[in-house]
């Protein structure tokens, strides 16, 4: 499990989203999305929003999102049983 500033810099690298592009969808100021992108946390709540902000942009965007800050914790178990 990474950090979700770390999860997002890499999806909106991969995706090629800007964050001019996801803080327009999302309704906040880039400068938001910029502290994230550069290594500040979101809160619990703006991980959601921005879930569902980049399932709007691109869904596998918001799937690769989740699947690396929450990683671990969706492999059912595979990591206990190791």
């Amino acid at each position: 499990m990474v950090k979700a500033s770390q999860a997002l810099r890499e999806v909106l690298e991969t995706y090629e989203i800007s964050q001019n592009k996801l803080a327009v969808v999302m309704g906040i100021s880039r400068a938001n999305v910029g502290r994230w992108f550069h290594g500040l946390d979101p809160s619990a709540e703006n991980i959601a929003e921005i879930t569902k902000a980049l399932k709007q942009i691109n869904p596998e965007a918001a799937k690769e999102f989740v699947h690396r800050y929450l990683g671990e914790l969706l492999e059912d178990g595979k990591q206990e049983e190791g």
